[in-house]
């Protein structure tokens, strides 16, 4: 009797233990924590960056016109601050950036299903998909010159061209990467079709979705820069890769350092602000990181 009474306790006892190893702790980050881990590294980093340019600049390893000193490149900053300029020229490039991104995804998306689910469509296009994918994005800009002319519709057409391929082929990775067990659970449910695409595949592979739109957002904005560069009119506007290249028509190292400083901050900052709180998404909603 003794041992039959215990018997229900072990169970509960096993299954509480059970529980608390799948449960995920939650709990919230300090902020002197999060400052400790994710602040002051990047920002000890370019301290470090400012630091040994200082030191060349100071060693004179190359003539002044071609290295410039940090402060030379602040001036530039400042210059272009009090003239009113600075934000409109970063605002023009990012503008078309994410809009010509979003229309990559709109395109991409569905032809990337079509290719992942049709056997046909995928001997027929994915082929093309890949070289396309290598293909570099400058070689589209002279083509769309002479297609469009010099205008804003120049300008997405080579961001299309040089990110739909990235977002398409990184959602057909994810789609082969999902175990066949769960599409035939989702059959088996009633998910088919636009449902079972909806619900079953696209959630399934996320992860290479989302690595295919990292990569197509990299694309988008170096196609962009190369667009900006090579293809310069007044009816376009000033956007970064045109102050670049003003730069280097003018022989303005401190403006070209700043063009190149602003291209790679817009960059880092669409990182940090939409696609690491995206991969923390996918990675929370799979079990893979402790919610804080």
């Amino acid at each position: 009797m003794a041992g039959t009474d215990t018997k229900p306790d072990d169970l509960a006892g096993l299954e509480a233990g059970l529980d608390a190893l799948d449960a995920v702790q939650v709990r919230r980050t300090p902020v002197r924590e999060v400052l400790l881990r994710k602040v002051l590294p990047p920002a000890l980093a370019v301290a470090l960056v400012i630091t040994i340019w200082q030191l060349l600049v100071e060693a004179q390893v190359t003539d002044d016109y071609k290295l410039p000193s940090p402060a030379a490149v602040w001036n530039s900053v400042a210059d272009m601050w009090l003239q009113g300029t600075l934000l409109g020229v970063v605002w023009t490039s990012v503008s078309r950036g994410l809009l010509g991104f979003l229309m990559a995804v709109a395109i991409g998306t569905p032809l990337g299903l079509l290719v992942a689910r049709v056997k046909s469509v995928r001997s027929a296009i994915g082929p093309i998909l890949s070289g396309l994918q290598s293909l570099p994005s400058v070689a589209w800009v002279a083509p769309a010159v002479i297609w469009l002319g010099l205008n804003d519709g120049m300008m997405y057409a080579v961001i299309l061209l040089g990110a739909v391929p990235s977002v398409a082929n990184g959602l057909v990775s994810g789609v082969d990467q999902v175990p066949p067990l769960v599409l035939r659970a989702g059959r088996t449910l009633g998910a088919t079709g636009l449902r079972g695409t909806r619900y079953i595949v696209l959630p399934a592979a996320m992860p290479g979705y989302l690595a295919g739109l990292k990569q197509g957002w990299a694309f988008s904005w170096r196609s962009l820069m190369a667009a900006e560069i090579i293809a310069s009119s007044p009816d376009l506007g000033l956007g970064l890769g045109q102050l670049l290249e003003n730069g280097r028509n003018n022989a303005d190292m401190p403006g070209i350092f700043l063009a190149v400083i602003l291209i790679l901050f817009v960059g880092v900052a669409i990182d940090l602000l939409i696609f690491s709180p995206l991969e923390r998404w996918v990675l929370r909603s799979r079990g893979l990181l402790v919610k804080n």
